[in-house]
């Protein structure tokens, strides 16, 4: 698949609004015609996402980790709304620890849950030289079921067979994360070689 970096451009820019979505931890009363307003832009950036994103398309981890969790917080707030237990009515990462008084009745009293991240987004899930190791992607398919993520294709271009999965998923990379750097990558960080997207490139021997 060529980079198209208006593509991802827009991409960026509908995900920053999706974490933006209510519940991103702003503290406030909310009247229903505001959260009404704001539930459809979620709605519409969702849909706009739907359209950029193929069924097969790797995206970066980051990219992915927005979605989940302005999911979650979505997922929270209908849980709530619709009479959940106190626990399902606070975020993902937090937990009702009692009640408190709020515009005139008890609502949860949500304090956050100290617990480690997944190993995708830790050190002992990357791998050094760039990208994820296979406990980083494992880690990621168990946290997203139904993700196709896999570790990287590091067979040399020259022993991959023309027109192979590994060949294909290589190729569609090494486009994507070329034109990335081109086009959206500052240049201090194009031109550090111990930049992720440098290391991911070498170990995808895109150059």
């Amino acid at each position: 698949m060529r980079f198209n970096s208006s593509k991802y451009r827009a991409l960026n820019e509908s995900i920053s609004r999706l974490d933006e979505a209510p519940g991103s931890g702003v503290e406030g009363d909310y009247e229903g015609e505001m959260s009404r307003g704001e539930l459809k832009s979620l709605i519409a950036n969702a849909q706009e996402l739907l359209k950029m994103l193929g069924e097969d398309e790797e995206i970066e981890a980051w990219v992915q980790s927005k979605i989940t969790k302005a999911a979650d917080y979505i997922s929270s707030v209908r849980n709530y709304m619709v009479g959940d237990t106190v626990n399902e009515a606070c975020w993902k990462g937090y937990t009702a620890k009692g009640t408190k008084l709020k515009s005139g009745r008890q609502v949860p009293n949500c304090v956050p849950v100290q617990e480690a991240s997944p190993a995708w987004q830790r050190k002992e899930g990357k791998n050094p030289e760039g990208g994820l190791n296979k406990a980083g992607v494992e880690s990621y398919r168990r946290a997203n079921p139904g993700s196709k993520l896999q570790t990287a294709v590091t067979t040399k271009p020259s022993k991959l067979k023309p027109g192979s999965k590994s060949a294909n998923r290589r190729k569609s990379f090494c486009s994507r994360m070329q034109g990335m750097k081109n086009k959206l990558t500052s240049a201090k960080t194009a031109n550090d070689p111990d930049s992720r997207i440098n290391k991911s490139l070498r170990k995808w021997n895109c150059r």
